[in-house]
């Protein structure tokens, strides 16, 4: 596969990932400020901000303005609105070896954009997330279980990864932890499965439990770096050999293992803290796998005449 192709799935993975869980993200954001009075608004709008990496923002913080910032502007590269625009100019790239249901579906997503604008906030969050699962739907039943089926699953599982671990960090921050597991666990879609799982239990313990570690909600840290490693390990050609020669699949190894075997009660104690950490990571596995799979060389060009 042309490693212009690979990337191209690779990000549409991501990009349209990116857009869903931006989606979710923002939706408990809001919901939690409309829920509960007692949170300041300005400091819960801060401190997502620095959570969503967004730095050297001008602007006094609030509901407002960061609906601006992360959902509607095109100019903002954290933005729903930039991440569906730029999953669209992926798939613009890789237009060849994309079936027609697939380039339409996302291109139909990007041309609703503007007409998003008039939405209220809670119904554009549902169409966002609604495009999202249109597109995973079409991919699953439209693209065949190759290279580049694997390239896409491998870019939206990592950003899954990386989009949950900041979700977790949004409602370990809130300050008011009686309304954000709850709400955290519809937005990720997982509240139903997580109550049939604990058997109609609440408990932020097994709410943070459910979506770190839960091996069969596909959602969830733990599960989508299985999914992650699983593509790596298909794409590897030397898999047989003894060791990882593949760098990335080494980083989500060793982050789903230190998750997996360490104890539960030290990654809830500081839970920002330790989803950082998986952040870093996936950016470090990220940057692993555009080392390997899409180098660019220097461009060719003819020099002298003809012969």
């Amino acid at each position: 596969m042309l490693s212009r192709i690979a990337e191209s799935l690779f990000w549409i993975g991501r990009y349209v990932e990116r857009a869903d869980d931006t989606a979710r993200i923002l939706d408990v954001q809001t919901q939690l400020l409309v829920e509960d009075t007692s949170i300041d608004e300005a400091t819960s709008c801060a401190q997502l901000l620095s959570v969503m990496g967004v730095e050297d923002y001008d602007e006094d913080p609030s509901r407002r303005s960061i609906l601006k910032l992360l959902a509607y502007d095109t100019e903002s590269p954290t933005s729903i609105a930039s991440s569906i625009g730029a999953a669209r100019e992926s798939a613009r790239r890789a237009r060849e070896t994309l079936s027609t249901d697939m380039w339409e579906t996302i291109n139909t997503a990007w041309r609703g954009l503007p007409a998003t604008t008039a939405m209220r906030p809670p119904d554009m969050f549902r169409w966002v997330r609604t495009r999202a699962a249109v597109i995973a739907g079409i991919a699953d039943s439209t693209m065949s279980r190759d290279e580049g089926w694997h390239f896409l699953v491998l870019g939206r599982s990592i950003e899954r990864v990386d989009m949950t671990a900041r979700l977790l960090s949004t409602a370990a921050l809130s300050n008011g932890p009686k309304v954000a597991w709850p709400t955290t666990l519809r937005a990720a879609g997982a509240y139903e499965a997580f109550l049939r799982t604990y058997r109609g239990l609440e408990a932020d313990r097994q709410a943070a439990e459910f979506l770190l570690l839960d091996r069969l909600f596909p959602r969830s840290i733990v599960s989508s770096l299985a999914r992650a490693e699983k593509s790596l390990q298909n794409l590897e050609r030397s898999g047989q050999r003894a060791g990882f020669s593949d760098e990335a699949l080494r980083l989500l190894g060793r982050t789903r293992a230190e998750l997996e075997y360490q104890p539960l009660a030290d990654i809830v104690f500081d839970l920002p803290v330790e989803m950082e950490r998986v952040q870093r990571n996936c950016t470090a596995a990220t940057d692993a796998v555009t080392k390997r799979y899409f180098s660019h060389g220097d461009a060719l060009s003819w020099t002298g005449g003809s012969r």
